[in-house]
């Protein structure tokens, strides 16, 4: 999924030719792709006991028999690193299915334009994942074992979402006490205790009160809005964004939120944390990220979409226990030398690495100036230097890649980096040579598009599937987080072409394959490990679990 319709315009001959234009235009898109009709919308769950609607009674009974790593937040942890501690089964088969979408709305040309939040994963290998009901967005999150898929308990919820050229993202998040949460409306929290048990009360957390929030319900569930994925760090304290109207009953001005592990909450606006750099909220749809000391929350902020013009932000470090700021830095385009374009479609969150380093992905400054693939911005711990970019960082949170893992590595750092590296196709620019690719953030090359010096490319893989619409062009990955498994050397990652690939890095090679759907273009999605070392894609509105 990419900002505007270019690649798709280009495809039937109609020429962008002003940034308002383009501006038009990314109402419409979609990330890319084959084309094609959709092949799979409302399937059930692959067990046998989905009804082809979705609806399924559910057997109360959690799982018993594996024990493993879970896959806590979006990226996995709460680095959103997406490195698996546990070695992944072979693509043998699709070993269950699910949909995440009950009413897929599709564009008219067929593109799917809706982020999917990612599925958590509890140590007991239960599945948790958001599912979307309806047309117009009402949401509920559901658990199933791992093993079959089937049903193990539903929770409806009342969330309200916000609004977006793009239908943004609901996800579920699991803390490392076993606690699920899923957010609900008036930026209330809902949660089981017990994520695996069948049977269990659902509670809710309302973080500036129950008697506020009750006194105008009616009110504050259309005025306060949580707009990020939930995270959760070691000690299972919850952090999240919040957009809110002016004039709410509760008082509140858009910001983020804490929720200790005991219960007591703490929020601050932005507004408070930075004033006076024209930001106004956390960025939609960017999971907030907390360092490994677990003292620091990175934090993206942006002012408020409109029509027309493009978000400019900031990344913020907070202290995590009072969220006060620490540090900040604009977001800026390395070539073009202003604020970058920090957009509400995007997915990407922060990434902090090993060396705590920190890493976003931006689009740039001027549309199409580096051919739609923004940067992955740089920084040390505190903020306060700015590193080699990377030369792709739209919808995107790179992964950690050891730097053992790749046997034809020679250089000095100790992990790397894994990005999607697409060039787009559109008129003028880019030649839809779209690739993923290994960097090291350490050393620096030669940007092949622009005069900057990016991150140095130690391995790239072609997509593997041409792309009939764009000549010599070939079909894009679509993955906004992609598993590393360090134990086989590779990378989980899923293609506009239907197909999740794993890519090895010792030989350079994609290994093995696995069709899940006949292809289409549509946002990008993530792939996760759960603790059996299945593997999890969405493609096309269903979450495939795939293994031996």
């Amino acid at each position: 999924m990419f900002e505007t319709n270019s690649k798709f315009r280009s495809r039937k001959g109609l020429a962008l030719t002003s940034l308002a234009t383009l501006v038009v235009a990314s109402i419409v898109v979609a990330c890319g792709g084959s084309g094609g009709s959709p092949v799979v919308t409302n399937p059930g769950n692959g067990t046998g006991t989905g009804t082809g609607n979705g609806t399924e009674t559910a057997s109360g009974i959690g799982n018993t028999t594996v024990v493993g790593p879970p896959w806590l937040n979006y990226g996995g942890n709460a680095q959103h690193d997406a490195l698996s501690t546990v070695a992944t089964q072979a693509f043998s088969r699709i070993v269950w299915r699910a949909p995440v979408d009950l009413a897929p709305k599709y564009s008219a040309q067929g593109y799917l334009l809706v982020h999917y939040g990612s599925p958590v994963i509890t140590a007991k290998n239960t599945v948790i994942l958001p599912v979307k009901t309806a047309s117009d967005p009402v949401y509920r999150f559901e658990a199933r074992n791992g093993a079959d898929g089937k049903l193990i308990w539903s929770e409806n919820t009342d969330y309200i979402m916000p609004s977006s050229r793009w239908t943004p993202t609901y996800n579920v998040n699991l803390t490392p006490n076993n606690r699920v949460y899923a957010p609900g409306a008036g930026g209330k929290l809902f949660y089981r205790e017990d994520a695996d048990a069948g049977t269990a009360t659902l509670k809710n957390i309302v973080f500036y009160g129950d008697a506020v929030y009750a006194a105008n319900k009616s009110t504050l569930d259309n005025a306060i809005v949580i707009n990020t994925p939930v995270t959760s760090d070691a000690q299972s304290n919850v952090y999240f964004g919040f957009i809110a109207n002016a004039g709410n009953a509760a008082g509140l001005s858009s910001g983020i939120v804490r929720i200790g592990a005991d219960g007591k909450s703490t929020n601050v606006s932005i507004a408070t944390i930075a004033p006076g750099v024209g930001v106004a909220k956390v960025a939609t749809n960017s999971a907030i990220a907390v360092s490994k000391d677990q003292k620091t929350l990175y934090v993206v902020v942006n002012d408020n979409f409109a029509l027309g013009l493009r978000q400019s932000g900031y990344l913020l470090a907070l202290d995590s226990t009072t969220l006060a700021l620490k540090s900040k830095v604009q977001l800026i385009d390395p070539y073009e030398k202003g604020a970058a374009n920090i957009s509400d479609d995007s997915t990407a969150s922060p990434l902090v690495a090993p060396d705590g380093d920190v890493y976003i992905g931006v689009l740039e400054k001027t549309y199409g100036t580096h051919n739609a693939r923004g940067w992955l911005l740089h920084f040390n711990a505190d903020l306060s230097q700015t590193k080699t970019p990377g030369s792709f960082g739209w919808d995107d949170t790179p992964s950690v890649v050891p730097a053992n893992l790749v046997a034809s590595y020679k250089g000095s750092s100790s992990y790397l980096l894994m990005v999607k590296y697409n060039n787009y196709e559109r008129a003028g620019s880019g030649n839809g040579m779209n690739q993923i690719a290994i960097l090291d953030p350490q050393v620096e090359q030669d940007d092949k598009i622009s005069p900057v010096k990016t991150m140095k490319e130690v391995l790239t893989m072609l997509g593997p599937t041409p792309d009939p619409n764009v000549a010599g062009g070939f079909i894009e990955w679509c993955v906004n987080t992609a598993a590393v498994d360090p134990f086989t050397k590779s990378v989980i990652v899923n293609s506009e072409d239907g197909i999740l690939y794993r890519w090895d890095l010792t030989t350079n090679s994609l290994v093995e394959k696995i069709r899940l759907t006949s292809g289409m273009g549509e946002s990008y999605t993530p792939t996760a490990v759960g603790a059996d070392g299945k593997v999890y894609a969405i493609n096309n509105a269903v979450l495939f679990s795939i293994g031996k």
